[in-house]
């Protein structure tokens, strides 16, 4: 199992934005938990589940032991993951 952060660059709000995503939903929680988020700004709606983490807090994510994820993981996690809030 394993815990990803994209490199794209959303401004938003002053900031430049990121997504985490992981292989399951405990894993992405427990670590989002790790970095300080909290769990309401889990993105359960959105076209895929995920976190948004600023750069500041991605680089923490890859020290902690997030890996970079690139399109294809990113989508394949979130697919995971939408599946698997559905069978809940």
């Amino acid at each position: 199992m394993a815990v990803y952060v994209d490199n794209v660059e959303i401004p938003w709000k002053g900031k430049v934005w990121c997504h985490l995503v992981a292989d399951s939903l405990d894993e992405l929680h427990g670590f989002a938990t790790e970095l300080g988020l909290k769990r309401q700004w889990f993105q359960a709606k959105a076209s895929y589940p995920h976190y948004d983490v600023t750069k500041s807090v991605r680089t923490k994510a890859l020290r902690l032991g997030a890996r970079e994820g690139d399109r294809i993981t990113m989508i394949s996690c979130a697919k995971k993951m939408k599946l698997e809030m559905l069978s809940k």
